[in-house]
């Protein structure tokens, strides 16, 4: 099969890459879309040591594998949990310590003709949910995953730093709590399609940092923490969403003396999700900037590393 392969220093075409394969309970998925994101440039900056096929944001169809989802569309959860340990069995399989995640640690990711994943992380996607909406499943499940976490209300001053992909996916969840949110980037056009919403934007450099009672960072940069930090309220919460192949090199005692309380945030689950997506509750096909033929891929991986670029798509 036609696939991107990453050896650790160089990415590359590979058009004969063995296709997986498919058993009882792993299915053989036909990409049809895949989404570029912040981490997949991470890992061509050597974020995680990957090696292999990256991509995790997906959808599909079932060619092989369990008879009930062969033909069937689907997107999928990205950790492939061992089944066994302590932390599956208190349904925390995504922090599994023996688990696989697609095209991040020990498994090859969706940047490929198929991907191999286990049925039990497969989702259908409702019929009213079109690929370019499905696609956006993994990083809207996490920016839903944020809910999980922590408690909003109407009288909640929420700050979101970046107005990337995963910053504009945030932004729309945490409105959703009725919380007031506020979201602070640097681009106008990217920040415009919040603004049409209805959602609070500010741009830098105007914006100065001012104490906010639940910061969420996603600014996919290390500059962003520092920033965040800043704009924390005492005993505030700050929510870290950006994964870096580089070091961050700051002072924490802020956290400390402010009694600020931190959350790492990464995956989550996809049902809430896909029923945003079904209910249009979510708008996301607006940051789609363009789509290329998985032939394309090395210009498209290029092209998703421009700065201020909205999502980029691979079509296999």
């Amino acid at each position: 099969m036609q696939a991107l392969h990453w050896n650790g220093e160089k990415l590359a075409l590979d058009p004969s890459y063995p296709t997986p394969k498919a058993d009882e309970r792993t299915a053989l998925v036909r990409v049809r879309l895949a989404g570029i994101c912040t981490t997949d440039l991470q890992i061509f900056k050597g974020y995680m040591g990957f090696q292999g096929i990256a991509g995790h944001e997906f959808v599909g169809e079932v060619k092989e594998g369990p008879a009930d989802l062969v033909g069937k569309r689907v997107v999928g959860e990205i950790n492939f949990a061992c089944g066994r340990c302590s932390f599956c069995a208190q349904g925390l399989g995504r922090h599994c310590a023996r688990r696989k995640v697609m095209g991040i640690l020990g498994a090859d990711g969706s940047f490929a003709e198929y991907v191999a994943v286990p049925a039990a992380n497969l989702h259908l996607v409702p019929d009213g949910v079109a690929d370019e909406e499905a696609v956006f499943t993994e990083p809207l499940a996490a920016a839903f995953e944020i809910l999980e976490q922590i408690e909003l209300n109407f009288s909640d001053e929420v700050l979101v730093l970046g107005d990337g992909k995963l910053g504009l996916l945030c932004a729309q969840v945490l409105r959703l709590t009725g919380a007031r949110v506020s979201v602070v980037g640097k681009h106008k056009e990217k920040l415009a399609i919040l603004k049409r919403l209805g959602i609070r934007t500010l741009l830098l450099p105007d914006w100065k940092p001012r104490p906010y009672d639940v910061v969420m960072e996603a600014t996919g940069s290390a500059s962003g923490l520092k920033l965040a930090m800043e704009s924390v309220r005492p005993r505030g919460t700050l929510v870290l969403k950006s994964t870096l192949a580089e070091n961050h090199a700051l002072s924490l005692a802020p956290l400390v003396i402010n009694e600020v309380t931190v959350i790492g945030s990464r995956c989550g689950l996809f049902p809430p999700a896909i029923e945003a997506l079904a209910e249009k509750s979510v708008s996301v096909t607006p940051m789609i900037e363009k789509v290329y033929p998985l032939a394309d891929g090395l210009e498209a991986v290029a092209h998703a590393g421009r700065a201020g670029t909205l999502k980029v798509l691979l079509e296999a």
